[in-house]
């Protein structure tokens, strides 16, 4: 089985805005491309888990979500890096915004910090969770990662884990996302 390094998109590779919803608004944050570039020279799987609520909230179609991860992975070409496949919840439970997409109000087991979303791309991939990271800004990244079992990294970028959602702290807290890579890099799991 091989490891990987499951990483939130928003405030951990491109900037936290208010409701990503068109390429032209995809801003990478410093150091995140260097960083999934480190990430697959040493050989780890890399692998986008994102909460996409502004689908179910009306705001944005799976099409606009996919458009952006499009440009994500044209962005990251520049710089030589790519991510082996980026997973996303489009579900929210909480009812009551305008515009809301009723098929998409639901409660499910993809959004985090449930782990549907890990678990198929662990199956997709042939993942050792209790040998892979998962890399966030906010607690509900690093509850997500516990819950799957894997070891967790907090970035002081995005949220910063200040959003104090959860009650938990994480295995390593790094500056950005290319530290936590080298971190990984030089100290990881052998990755088989």
């Amino acid at each position: 089985m091989r490891a990987a390094v499951f990483l939130d998109r928003d405030g951990v590779i491109n900037r936290e805005i208010a409701c990503l919803r068109k390429p032209e608004q995809l801003e990478l944050l410093p150091g995140s491309p260097e960083g999934i570039r480190l990430l697959n020279d040493c050989g780890w799987v890399t692998i986008v888990i994102t909460n996409q609520p502004i689908i179910a909230k009306g705001e944005a179609t799976p099409e606009d979500v996919d458009s952006v991860h499009k440009t994500l992975q044209e962005q990251l070409e520049k710089y030589g890096a790519h991510i082996d496949a980026i997973y996303y919840c489009p579900h929210h439970p909480d009812k009551g915004f305008p515009g809301e997409r009723e098929e998409y109000k639901i409660c499910c087991n993809c959004r985090k910090p449930r782990i549907g979303l890990l678990e198929q791309a662990s199956k997709r991939f042939d993942i050792d969770v209790k040998r892979s990271f998962f890399i966030g800004d906010k607690t509900v990244d690093i509850q997500t990662g516990r819950n799957a079992g894997c070891k967790t990294m907090l970035v002081k970028t995005g949220y910063g884990g200040l959003d104090k959602e959860f009650d938990v702290k994480p295995n390593f807290t790094c500056e950005n996302l290319l530290e936590a890579a080298k971190l990984i890099c030089t100290r990881g799991v052998s990755i088989g």
